[in-house]
């Protein structure tokens, strides 16, 4: 890899709403790369503690495409399954968290890992 930045990489700040207000303001920024190619697939809020079951389409950082999906899509049936661009694998598909009746993504075991985050997307 050259030493060079890529001209699409760009450093993005957390969100703070009612959300992260409501889960004692514990803010941590997650890459969500794909198990099968190893490549990133989004940049990802997470806060509160807790076990990163699901991830809400509102805190989908970047890329852009899939950030402001939360604003295109109404209902779980606009939502498409969450895949890795660069090996066409399946690593979410589309949810309504019933306790808050936000649209969110259910993470499929195996298909993904994550990897801590300073808000530069995609990665070094």
């Amino acid at each position: 890899m050259s030493d060079r930045e890529p001209a699409n990489r760009r450093q993005y700040r957390p969100r703070k709403d009612k959300y992260a207000k409501t889960r004692r303001g514990s803010i941590r920024l997650y890459t969500i790369m794909c198990a099968a190619c190893r490549q990133p697939v989004l940049l990802y809020q997470k806060d509160g503690p807790g076990a990163l079951l699901r991830l809400y389409l509102d805190r989908i950082l970047a890329p852009p495409a899939l950030a402001d999906m939360h604003e295109r899509c109404a209902s779980k049936s606009d939502v498409p399954n969450l895949v890795c661009a660069h090996c066409g694998n399946v690593i979410a598909v589309p949810m309504v968290y019933a306790k808050e009746k936000r649209l969110a993504f259910r993470l499929i075991k195996g298909r993904w890992f994550k990897q801590r985050s300073t808000g530069l997307f995609p990665p070094a």
